[in-house]
């Protein structure tokens, strides 16, 4: 029987949705870590609050930064498997996770005689400083742990799966959770304890995607020991997303900055703004993450057409979520400033940018779904020179729109720029076919 057009699109959604949905789950339960760590240290003072804050905000700089180990290894398992060869995929995948050990390592030795200086370079007071420096050090041996688990969610991503990532993100949040209350409000350990309930969720979601790898290697005849040509090739294909990612890391610390010195209620309204942005973009990330792990397996199998096929629909699906999420916004927009505050000057600043933030949801769309589409295809150097380009075009529009007293919708218009470079980037390289590199092998 012959395929029709509605019937392929309607597989390609299947396929989409199989691997998106589970994987904004994911995505959401993840700050839901910090999150109950606030609600509970909450109770024992503004001081250990803030310290809390601090040191979130530093970890927080290291998981980012580090998102390559989860990018990089689904694109790369992901290609083996399309090419039909799993004892491969999964050696590559335990080569990321011990790629993930021993930057975590190295991370540890380095960073602990430095945690005084993370923290006064982040303004702490000297009445949260305290605070601050014993969370981070205690928070510094669960890295590891939390790099394995990102490269872990790495491998089940190339090999089509997102919901065990979905569920050891449940069962990690639940974890931390009921840690959490035991070390501080039963046991009394302050803020330590969060620090320690957190470690070992970490530690307990890491042994999980082990435990995952080491069956998968066993079932397939991989070994599962440390190699190190397996490792320069893991380190080589996650430096162009590290520069990807240090490239969009700096706008959003820029952005933070200039909202800051143009007053209080800039930096309120900025903060509400950037969080409802934030939020929308889990979900599109979603979507992109989809695209890493489905064209990742098309090139490896070097199926052009339904590579091509494929990228299509996802950016349908990209302009269409846009869309929805753009009226969303503008539909709640109108009392959503009532929930975060009873200043007039924050709540007329924040009304202004939700409608800048609305116009760009289809925008942003488009971007997600092209940045992991390409990062499925291992196109990491591209990516890493485009965002670069783009980021040096945010930062004289962003330091135009506070010299020229432009505002927040002046630094949203920067970002707007910004986002519309890497459409026009990405969009450019999409449409070519040099970033279909197919084989095992890119």
């Amino acid at each position: 029987m012959t395929t029709t057009p509605r019937r392929l699109a309607k597989a390609h959604d299947r396929e989409i949705l199989r691997l998106a949905v589970p994987a904004f789950g994911a995505l959401v339960a993840e700050p839901l870590f910090l999150l109950s760590d606030s609600a509970i240290v909450g109770h024992l003072g503004t001081a250990p609050l803030g310290g809390l804050g601090i040191a979130g905000q530093a970890l927080s700089t290291l998981v980012y930064l580090s998102i390559f180990l989860a990018y990089g290894t689904t694109a790369g398992v992901a290609r083996r498997v399309g090419a039909g060869d799993m004892r491969a995929a999964v050696r590559q995948g335990v080569d990321g996770m011990w790629l993930a050990l021993a930057i975590g390592i190295v991370l540890i030795v380095v960073g602990w005689p430095l945690i005084p200086w993370i923290v006064e370079a982040f303004g702490a007071s000297h009445s949260v400083t305290p605070y601050a420096e014993t969370y981070l050090r205690v928070s510094l041996f669960g890295i590891p742990s939390m790099l394995i688990v990102l490269a872990g969610t790495g491998v089940l991503r190339g090999l089509q799966d997102t919901r065990t990532p979905l569920a050891v993100s449940i069962a990690g949040f639940s974890l931390n959770l009921l840690l959490n209350v035991v070390f501080v409000l039963v046991l009394d350990w302050g803020i330590a304890g969060s620090a320690w309930g957190t470690v070992l969720a970490q530690t307990g979601s890491a042994a999980v995607y082990v435990a995952v790898a080491v069956r998968a290697a066993r079932r397939y005849g991989a070994l599962v020991r440390p190699d190190l040509v397996g490792l320069r090739t893991a380190a080589a294909a996650g430096f162009g997303l590290l520069v990807r990612t240090a490239a969009l890391r700096v706008v959003l610390i820029v952005g933070t900055s200039i909202a800051a010195r143009m007053g209080d209620e800039e930096i309120a309204a900025y903060q509400v703004g950037f969080q409802v942005w934030t939020l929308l973009m889990f979900a599109l990330d979603a979507i992109a993450i989809a695209g890493q792990a489905i064209t990742g397996r098309y090139l490896g199998a070097s199926d052009l057409a339904s590579t091509r096929a494929m990228t299509r629909r996802m950016v349908w699906w990209g302009v269409g979520c846009g869309v929805v999420f753009g009226l969303a916004v503008l539909a709640v927009r109108p009392w959503l400033p009532g929930l975060f505050t009873s200043d007039d000057g924050v709540r007329d600043l924040l009304l202004a940018s939700l409608l800048v933030v609305a116009v760009l949801q289809p925008v942003a769309g488009v971007v997600f779904v092209l940045d992991g589409i390409l990062i499925g295809a291992g196109d990491g150097t591209y990516l890493a020179v485009t965002t670069l380009i783009a980021t040096i075009v945010f930062m004289p529009a962003a330091i135009v729109a506070y010299r020229a007293d432009a505002g927040l919708i002046g630094l949203w218009t920067a970002i707007g720029l910004w986002i519309l470079t890497r459409m026009l980037t990405l969009g450019l390289r999409a449409r070519g076919d040099r970033w279909m590199v197919t084989g095992a092998v890119r």
